[in-house]
């Protein structure tokens, strides 16, 4: 098998079965046998044995040769006790607490056995209104998402990876303003991906800056007015800020609701690719297109001949899914059997184009996308045919448009475009039909040496064009472009392009495209740079919406968290010395988040600090709290229980660590906002009471103190006589923004943990000096290996070590 060596790693982490020491029990050939295997023996009441070896051999060849790939629950569980099979689950959520409860504890056990889920809270009445039953108010959608959220947080996916989310919520529900802001703040419900409905009257509404109606999905009547315009214009503005919330358009999506007899299409599943009815799953697969093409003479071209025959193959092997699949409700079971949705897509679709030679910002690659996916449609519906007279039309026939149409088909649906972060890993190609996301990697490996991966199209096309070198290669990874380098013919520039060469207008063109012949729906990140603007979102929704996309997810480069600077060279005559006296041994220092949080060690306690101690009456008797500084800023905190005991251990521990925290650069503020607010039983009991919490008391002394360092009132860590913190903020000047590096602490020369992140922080802190700040890298990074991930979906991929989470 031709896998890379990543791979064999992601696959050896996540994938291959293991014993109750983690001692691999399987390779990758083991794996692809073992379900194939599995796969087939939905076959065993329709074949001969010689005939169901056939089918497992032919299943186990799609896969092996890296041809098509079932989704990740399919790889890991075949065959395994296990046995679930689906990636994703829509749930419903009816409107009462035993509903409410009911659809948690049934989102649990599918994160348990590695599903995802996707939830319509429109149902749920708004913030406020009357509870018959208990004469009381509703807390409203908002907050039973974050129940959702936190339910998620705490079951851990056979070992494997964290549940993942998406909540939904119509635009004419009277709390979409504070759903739409839910997730400003990154650290809020982090476990969802969400995204608002909208209805064709609202964003016909926004065109006009009209009002539309709210309505109370209790009584289903209307409670007030909104500006379409207005809330059009919020949506954008959260989703500039950090890509949340995505939109569907939901009547679009009803609108090729093949079975619509049997409800509303009302969620999708966590990525938005798979809209689906309440208790549906979803069971997806991709075909690598990278391998779909054959060389006549020196011209390469598609190979529909063996396009055809795996999209064939591939339908096959994904109905016969939804048979051995052990599903972990018995209303998914009935369910899905029911309508026997598959969704086959694709992936590896920009190393087709730059095989093909095509660029991924061309007409050329649009014509050809809607001619690649119209043949994968209709094949893979003349092989749905071709089962249904075999096995039998999908029981639910009778009640969808095929019987109407006098199409009998096996399954309801047979077309979908997932993202395909790990798949695409373990396949060596492309995701989805992204366009290619870096050319080359640096990855580290083992004794801290370091290894170029560069795309093998475009290895071999700079090997024919006489331009390679292993050090073009690093800068080009530096650089995550070939745009400004001159070395490379412009026609390679052309047909290599990356994701962020690529206007937002060819993002959404690309996914319109794949849309029109897809059943479901299309997976697809536009990626926007850091200096897009509000009016910029506001096209590439639009567009998608004129160019019947069914939704569409934005990413600004830079808006989530987890940013990271990059220290560039510096200007001046003794550039050479003066870049080595500031930077690690090896020449340049790392960017990375993970190295950059390990190299963190607090400054050393000072011998003479101020303080103030303050005796707080909480719930289970007096706390006596100190918080000190010195001309560096707040540094310590100390507390002390009274007789009446309490929970000095605790106490004690919350001080230390935010004593270190304090120490270690942290701010102040972002330490208050955490501590405030904590709740504890003992002391919410009793209402004469000043704080929540012994937390929450540290919390409010520290921020009493800041203040009153601070003289006038203000947030501003500053010492009083004006001088600034001496562990103030680096701050990047970059063409759009300001950037603040709030973690790296500021000791002296002289201390003991003074090594060369210290010296960086000098770099960025000292104007005086001759050093400046350059590119500023805008990407999260992963948290397991700290290398860039790659945002698709309105999920995240590394696609360095394999790590991926959703919301």
């Amino acid at each position: 098998m031709n896998l890379s060596e990543n791979a064999v790693k992601v696959l050896e982490k996540r994938y291959l079965t293991k014993d109750e020491t983690g001692k691999l029990l399987e390779d990758p050939e083991g794996m692809f046998k073992r379900v194939a295997k599995a796969i087939a023996a939905a076959d065993k009441s329709y074949v001969s044995a010689s005939e169901l070896k056939k089918i497992e051999k032919e299943f186990f060849e799609l896969m092996a040769n890296l041809e098509f790939l079932p989704n990740s629950p399919t790889l890991m569980n075949a065959g395994r006790p296990l046995g679930q099979l689906s990636a994703c689950f829509v749930l419903p959520i009816e409107d009462t607490m035993e509903g409410i409860f009911d659809s948690i504890k049934s989102a649990a056990l599918i994160h348990k056995s590695g599903g995802g889920t996707g939830f319509s809270f429109s149902r749920l009445r708004a913030k406020g209104a009357s509870v018959n039953s208990t004469g009381g108010v509703a807390s409203g959608p908002i907050s039973f998402m974050k129940v959702f959220n936190a339910a998620t947080e705490a079951v851990k996916q056979g070992g494997t990876r964290r549940g993942a989310n998406m909540g939904i919520l119509r635009v004419d529900h009277p709390d979409i303003r504070e759903f739409i802001t839910c997730k400003q703040d990154n650290k809020d419900i982090t476990n969802f991906n969400i995204s608002v409905a909208l209805t064709e009257e609202f964003m016909e509404a926004a065109e006009k800056g009209l009002t539309y109606n709210l309505i109370d999905p209790k009584t289903n009547k209307p409670v007030r007015e909104e500006n379409a315009r207005e809330i059009f214009d919020m949506i954008i503005d959260n989703a500039w800020n950090n890509g949340e919330p995505g939109i569907v358009f939901l009547d679009r999506i009803n609108k090729d609701n093949v079975t619509p007899q049997l409800g509303e299409i009302e969620s999708t599943n966590p990525c938005g690719e798979q809209p689906l009815l309440p208790y549906e799953a979803c069971n997806l697969g991709s075909i690598n297109l990278n391998l779909m093409t054959k060389t006549d003479g020196k011209k390469v071209q598609v190979d529909y001949d063996k396009l055809g025959s795996v999209v064939r193959k591939a339908v096959h092997f994904l109905d016969n899914v939804i048979d051995v699949n052990r599903y972990p409700l018995p209303e998914i079971d009935d369910m899905t059997r029911s309508t026997r949705k598959i969704g086959l897509g694709v992936m590896g679709w920009a190393d087709m184009l730059c095989r093909l030679g095509i660029a991924y910002n061309s007409h050329k690659a649009i014509k050809l996308s809607e001619k690649i996916m119209h043949f994968i449609q209709d094949e893979a519906r003349n092989a749905s045919i071709e089962l249904a007279k075999k096995k039998g039309v999908f029981p639910m026939f009778d009640k969808s448009i095929y019987k109407e149409l006098g199409v009998r088909v096996r399954n309801a649906t047979t077309t979908t475009i997932a993202p395909t972060g790990t798949l695409s890993i373990i396949a060596g190609c492309s995701s989805g039909i992204e366009p290619i996301f870096a050319i080359s990697y640096i990855r580290n490996v083992m004794d801290n040496d370091e290894l170029i991966e560069v795309n093998p199209i475009f290895k071999a096309a700079s090997e024919q064009g006489g331009f390679y070198s292993d050090d073009l290669m690093r800068r080009i990874a530096e650089k995550g472009s070939l745009a400004e380098f001159d070395e490379i013919p412009e026609s390679i520039k052309e047909i290599f392009v990356t994701a962020h060469d690529i206007s937002p207008e060819w993002h959404v063109k690309m996914q319109a495209s794949f849309q029109k012949y897809t059943d479901n729906a299309v997976s697809k990140t536009v990626n926007l740079s850091h200096d897009a603007t509000r009016e910029d979102v506001k096209a590439v929704f639009e567009l998608a919406y004129s160019t019947y996309c069914k939704g569409v997810t934005i990413y600004r480069d830079g808006s989530r968290e987890m940013q990271v600077l990059n220290i560039g060279e510096v200007k001046g005559k003794e550039k050479d010395a003066d870049k080595a006296a500031a930077a690690p041994a090896d020449g340049a220092m790392s960017s990375e988040a993970s190295r950059i949080a390990a190299w963190i060690e607090p400054r050393p306690r000072p011998d003479i600090t101020t303080g103030f101690t303050e005796k707080v009456k909480i719930g289970c008797g007096n706390l006596y709290i100190t918080v000190n500084y010195d001309e560096n800023g707040i540094c310590e905190v100390f507390t002390n229980t009274g007789r009446a005991g309490g929970c000095p251990s605790q106490s004690e521990a919350t001080s230390r660590l935010v004593s270190i925290a304090l120490r270690s650069g942290i701010d102040a503020k972002s330490i208050v906002e955490q501590l405030k607010g904590i709740r504890c039983p003992s002391t919410i009991r009793q209402k004469d009471l000043r704080v929540l919490s012994c937390p929450d008391a540290i919390g409010r002394l520290i921020e009493k103190v800041y203040k009153l360092q601070n003289g006038n009132g203000n947030d501003s860590l500053d010492n009083t006589n004006g001088n600034a913190h001496a562990r103030k903020s680096a701050v990047a000047k970059t063409k759009s923004d300001t950037w603040k590096l709030d973690f790296i602490p500021r000791p002296t020369g002289n201390s003991p943990v003074y090594d060369e992140h210290h010296q960086a922080a000098d770099v960025l802190n000292d104007k005086s000096n001759s050093y400046s700040i350059s590119d500023t890298l805008h990407m999260a990074n992963c948290p397991d290996c700290g290398k860039a991930v790659e945002h698709e979906g309105g999920c995240v991929i590394c696609r360095h070590c394999g790590f991926s989470k959703c919301g």
